[in-house]
């Protein structure tokens, strides 16, 4: 009795580059890992960047990064074949002949993966030499892959695709393919805040790009913003915010969980951006979050209450800005302590020689913004604290309940100003501003508001469904 034969074939293409052809006859007997076909020439198949390939040959109805049971897959991690028994996976190794050359493809390019018989494909891994995962997705039907990231400049990659027949016999294939290096010429990088270390949970991310990435260049912006990589354990759900060309700002839907793992690192390195403009290599940042501590400053009661991952630890007297000094209402966060810090009127614009001009050495300061908003000890005004506004836009209090909130608070920590009268909390020109915006507003400022946004990486890759 004759096997069972299959017969599959599969098409690599890059817009530019010479198509790669694989294809097997063979038995579903043993075959040797070693076997191996030549790689044939055949007609290109046009894909550009960015864009589904031409003629239609690989589409998909759900938009990019988003497919579910289609079969779409963004994330970084490893991932395994989940055949019944890879044991008898028949192994199909395509090679280039001794004599041939292999053309460089342009990282300008997409890649596609697609069946040139009746069949589908169950698996596609793209991974470069660092293990990086080359993020794609399948068609409805299964018989092509499409990638929906960059290629990197100067990186060669190894393709391997697992598929299976009309009647559901497997096969296998692998596949080099090396990209040109990246021309001479500037490149974007990014540089992470804040520096390491241990913050409170209200502590946004910061990404400074080396240049300017327009708004009016939209396929640029969402190709920077999906390249910097915010994972986070436990995992929670956040966005970056376009703050301006060159600044995007990042923070979950709500605060971060205490005693959270964060990392920020940059996919830029080797990928085409725009014109002639190449990403380059970041430093990644890491931190980590304490408790979540929150004051909350009721400027009507003149009380501030602190709280530790949601219990009350203290309540203090307080006294905050005057009429023509209000304090800025809503939320704020803690950008930095001095002991002791020297303030003066002239630095607000109160003219020297005036009722209201002062020049003090202030002890225990917590910085709330770049204009000089402070939580401070103001000794001078004890009688005023817990009864009336005296200050020139300043939260005073006691030394000693200064000295308390100077030793529980870090960066990143939540300063809530409720039921005043002063103008809120700008958003981002006086420090972080971030909470102030909903959700929604936040979203809005992001460039993959069609995409969900998570700050671990997308779910794990999913297998085309018949």
């Amino acid at each position: 009795m004759r096997p069972r034969v299959k017969n599959w074939s599969m098409v690599l293409a890059t817009a530019g580059a010479m198509t790669m052809v694989a294809a097997a006859t063979m038995p579903t007997s043993a075959l040797p890992a070693s076997s191996t076909v030549p790689l044939l020439a055949d007609t290109a198949l046009e894909a550009v960047a960015g864009k589904e390939p031409a003629g239609g040959q690989c589409t998909t109805s759900c938009p990019v990064g988003a497919c579910g049971a289609a079969g779409s897959w963004g994330d970084d991690r490893p991932h395994t074949i989940d055949d019944d028994d890879k044991s008898q996976l028949p192994i199909v190794r395509a090679d280039l002949d001794p004599d041939s050359v292999m053309p460089l493809a342009d990282p300008a390019d997409s890649l596609t993966i697609r069946l040139r018989a009746d069949g589908r494909l169950t698996d596609v891994n793209v991974t470069d030499a660092q293990g990086r995962h080359l993020a794609g997705r399948t068609s409805d039907d299964g018989a092509c892959w499409h990638s929906t990231t960059p290629l990197r400049a100067g990186t060669r990659y190894l393709l391997r695709a697992v598929a299976e027949d009309q009647d559901g016999l497997p096969g296998q294939a692998s596949w080099d393919l090396e990209t040109a290096p990246s021309p001479p010429g500037s490149r974007l990088t990014a540089a992470f805040g804040p520096t390491p270390g241990v913050y409170g949970v209200g502590q946004p991310l910061v990404a400074e790009l080396s240049q300017p990435v327009p708004a009016a260049d939209h396929q640029a912006r969402r190709l920077a913003e999906r390249s910097l990589q915010v994972t986070s354990q436990p995992a929670v759900e956040g966005s970056w915010h376009w703050v301006d060309d060159s600044t995007l700002h990042y923070r979950p839907k709500t605060y971060w969980p205490t005693h959270a793992a964060i990392q920020v690192r940059s996919g830029l390195d080797g990928i085409h951006v725009t014109g002639k403009l190449y990403g380059g290599p970041s430093q990644p940042l890491t931190l980590t979050t304490g408790d979540r501590i929150e004051a909350v400053t009721d400027v009507a009661a003149h009380e501030m209450t602190v709280k530790r991952n949601g219990h009350t630890v203290r309540t203090i007297a307080v006294t905050t800005g005057k009429p023509g000094f209000r304090t800025r209402g809503g939320i704020k966060v803690v950008l930095g302590k001095e002991l002791t810090v020297r303030m003066r009127g002239d630095s607000i614009g109160i003219a020297r020689g005036t009722s209201d001009f002062y020049d003090l050495p202030v002890s225990y300061a917590t910085r709330l913004t770049w204009s000089g908003e402070y939580v401070h000890a103001a000794p001078w005004s004890l009688e005023a604290q817990g009864a009336e506004n005296v200050s020139h836009g300043c939260t005073g209090m006691s030394t000693d309940d200064a000295a308390w909130f100077y030793d529980t608070v870090r960066p990143g920590d939540i300063v809530n100003v409720i039921d005043g009268y002063g103008a809120p909390m700008t958003v981002f020109d006086n420090g972080y501003g971030d909470w102030n915006l909903t959700w929604k507003q936040w979203r809005a400022g992001s460039s993959l508001t069609d995409v969900p946004h998570y700050a671990t990486t997308t779910a794990a890759r999913l297998r085309p469904t018949p």
